[in-house]
């Protein structure tokens, strides 16, 4: 399985492109469109999702909602692009005067702090900043949050969920963990938190820097139930599914760190507090007293709850201008400013839960595969009952192991 993505922010849309899904997954434009609009929503988001109401459309690869087996085409449409359409026009521009109006009409020359603004131009030698922002902007993640959907339809064979909470914005944050069957109330709140009185602190957090022209970050939470076994391998550096779901998760714009587990709070504790214990139970199979490493061990994952974390920094486009250098006179200025939000921690959310689909799908196609769901599922059971066998415990269709 291989995900492609394309378009740019204030282009005729975003798309996708997936190919290597099995034939005969049930694909539902309403379940896609559900979590484009749970990534637009949120606390803190700006005036482009006042524009636009993302809705997907299907192009190639599925016949009565059922995927062929052959490339699925998903296509945004950004709503914006009307008011965009001379700027981002792909045709050679007019004569001189006719170039310099419509490029003026858009152009950033002041590189913002935190953003790939200065790193793109140095990298594709331009002054024009309009085209690094384009391609570089957090637009693509609709693109993303679609694609993660069908990668959901593989997910669905195995009977896995994927879930996601905020666990803190700025200084606001909970104080506990959260079980999984209730990160599903996460979904009701702006925020994206469990807790009403620590979503208040963070309103207050958001609306205070909003007040200053500024913008807040904070830390999400992914939990993903039903996951079995031996998915991943450490028989390369470039298979170890941690090793994969950090470099999918830290590729979101914004994303500055990852742990899985408790990967954060690890450099400070023994290991004897740190490492999960081993128990068995032939009705259970093997069972652990806690999860800190969770869900995966040596780069595969052991059936436990896989759980990743991620830092979410503030978004590097602030009303309240950071001095930089206009790359035009390469004096001094303040940094451009594009229109943007407060905050995008809920929405980083509903796209870190799909780039966890996505890398989830990719593996178990290539430990299980097969040309149809009915292939994929029948290996699936057939793995199942072999490891019951081996290890000696009872194969239920309910078990996690």
């Amino acid at each position: 399985m291989r995900v492609l993505t394309a378009g740019e922010s204030h282009g005729p849309a975003v798309l996708c492109l997936v190919e290597g899904l099995p034939a005969g997954l049930e694909i539902r434009k309403d379940r896609i469109n559900g979590e484009l609009a749970r990534r637009q929503r949120g606390y803190g988001r700006g005036g482009r999702m006042k524009i636009e109401q993302d809705e997907v459309e299907i192009l190639s690869g599925i016949r009565h909602g059922l995927t062929l087996g052959s490339p699925v085409t998903l296509v945004v449409r950004n709503k914006d692009h009307a008011n965009w359409s001379d700027v981002m026009s792909p045709d050679p521009l007019g004569n001189a005067a006719e170039a310099a109006a419509a490029l003026s009409k858009r152009e950033r020359t002041s590189p913002r702090p935190g953003h790939a603004d200065l790193a793109g131009a140095l990298k594709y030698l331009t002054r024009d900043l309009r085209n690094i922002i384009e391609r570089s902007s957090a637009r693509d993640t609709a693109a993303r949050v679609a694609a993660g959907m069908l990668a959901q339809s593989v997910l669905d064979v195995f009977g896995i969920e994927v879930r996601s909470h905020v666990v803190s914005i700025e200084t606001a944050a909970l104080d506990h963990g959260v079980a999984f069957a209730l990160m599903a109330s996460a979904s009701a709140s702006d925020v994206g938190c469990v807790d009403e009185q620590v979503a208040e602190r963070m309103r207050a957090a958001i609306d205070g820097a909003r007040k200053d022209g500024d913008t807040v970050g904070g830390e999400i939470e992914v939990a993903v139930r039903g996951l079995p076994p031996g998915i991943g391998t450490f028989a390369q550096w470039t298979s170890r599914l941690d090793g994969r779901l950090a470099q999918a998760l830290m590729s979101i714009p914004s994303v500055k760190a990852v742990a899985v587990g408790d990967g954060f709070g690890a450099g400070r504790r023994r290991g004897s507090s740190f490492h999960d214990q081993i128990g068995f139970a032939p009705d259970r199979g093997f069972t652990r007293p806690s999860n800190n490493a969770g869900g995966i061990e040596g780069g595969v994952s052991n059936g436990e709850e896989v759980r990743v974390r991620a830092i979410v920094k503030p978004i590097p486009t602030l009303m309240n201008r950071l001095p930089s250098v206009d790359l035009k006179t390469m004096e001094p200025a303040p940094a451009a400013i594009e229109r943007s939000d407060t905050c995008v921690v809920p929405a980083a959310a509903v796209v870190s839960e799909a780039m966890v689909r996505i890398v989830l799908a990719e593996a178990l196609l290539e430990t299980y595969g097969g040309d149809s769901r009915q292939q994929l599922q029948a290996h699936f059971e057939s793995a199942r009952a072999l490891r019951a066998r081996t290890f000696g415990f009872e194969n239920k269709p309910s078990e996690r192991n």
